[in-house]
């Protein structure tokens, strides 16, 4: 069997098993930077299952969730966050979207629309902060770039910044955690136990952390906090309810055509 998940740090617990555990050499492992790439292999039926953005899960057609398995935040997330010139969020004019993930550009498009009442000029862009801030008043940055500038004030090449954490607006103006990502699979049953093998990589994060401190240059004490903590690879209520609310105003902005209920693969035995 094939599955897919993107290489970054916070994706690194639930593949962990898979690369180096009592899983390894029981599946192929496919892994890329971008989580939206995870998303077009399953659409395409190339691989078993993926860790795709949730918001896929409205458009690949078949598409069942893994239950009990996530990246998510009950109250901030670190590695996905808005990051502007020094200003607030409500003198913004145009926004730079990093293209690696779906669902942090919806839930950004949510965020103006929705919670900020007005809608900038949007701007799909590859993620270079540099670049993107000279094109734009604002950039969406995810995943491990986005983890670096994420303790304010921060500086990037002498430009001194501003983020703005995206599950922590999502939680100020709802009250709810975040999904960004899950398991997902064709497949009614699908015979990978995707639950174990998180539970065997936050066994070892001191293991993956010191895969990752050298080229994200961040201390092995924040990482730590970061995964162990700011990280929730479990899904509580308050995440299952924010998923399904973030689902519903997707809709109602338009952003997906509509929001289909939940639909789960069956727990492995």
């Amino acid at each position: 069997m094939r599955i897919s998940a993107s290489s970054y740090s916070n994706t690194a617990p639930l593949v962990w098993s898979f690369l180096y555990g009592r899983n390894r050499g029981k599946v192929e492992v496919i892994l890329d930077n971008a989580p939206s790439r995870s998303a077009e292999l399953l659409a395409q039926g190339r691989v078993d299952a993926a860790l795709v953005p949730v918001i896929a899960y409205q458009t690949i057609e078949n598409a069942r969730l893994v239950p009990d398995v996530c990246v998510g935040a009950k109250e901030r997330v670190r590695s996905v966050c808005l990051v502007t010139k020094g200003v607030d969020l409500a003198d913004v004019r145009s926004v730079s979207l990093d293209t690696s993930s779906q669902s942090s550009a919806v839930l950004t498009k949510i965020i103006f629309r929705e919670f900020l009442g007005f809608e900038p000029e949007w701007k799909n862009a590859e993620p270079n902060l540099n670049a993107m801030l000279s094109d734009a008043d604002c950039a969406l940055l995810i995943g491990d770039p986005a983890l670096v500038l994420s303790e304010p004030p921060a500086i990037a090449r002498g430009l001194t910044i501003r983020t703005f954490d995206l599950a922590a607006l999502w939680h100020d103006y709802t009250g709810f955690g975040f999904i960004f990502a899950m398991w997902m699979t064709s497949h009614e049953k699908i015979g990978i136990d995707f639950l174990s093998a998180r539970d065997e990589g936050l066994e070892h994060l001191d293991e993956i952390i010191a895969n990752y401190t050298t080229n994200i240059k961040v201390s092995s004490d924040e990482m730590m906090t970061y995964l162990s903590q700011d990280i929730s690879y479990s899904p509580d209520g308050s995440m299952m309810k924010g998923m399904e609310l973030f689902f519903e105003l997707a809709a109602k902005q338009s952003l997906i055509a509509e929001s289909k209920p939940l639909l789960m693969s069956e727990r492995p035995a």
